[in-house]
């Protein structure tokens, strides 16, 4: 996994890794989720990635568009 830059330093967000169909998202006090085409749709799995590389605004995109909607709890 590729550690999250997390601009503003506020962040739950540690860790991700990019996938052909999905992303890992690691977060700090929590698991990591496995969110997927199938499970959250192509669109916000693409702007995960975007924010995910920006380092900024992965967390607010997932808790106010994406929230439960994650394909695997993986620990």
């Amino acid at each position: 996994m590729e550690k999250y830059d997390d601009v503003s330093g506020r962040s739950g967000v540690t860790a991700y890794e990019e996938l052909p169909d999905g992303i890992k998202v690691q977060f700090a006090h929590g698991p990591t989720y496995l969110y997927t085409y199938e499970s959250a749709g192509a669109a916000s799995i693409e702007q995960m990635k975007e924010a995910a590389r920006a380092g900024h605004g992965l967390a607010t995109f997932i808790s106010q568009c994406v929230r439960g909607r994650y394909a695997e709890r993986l620990r």
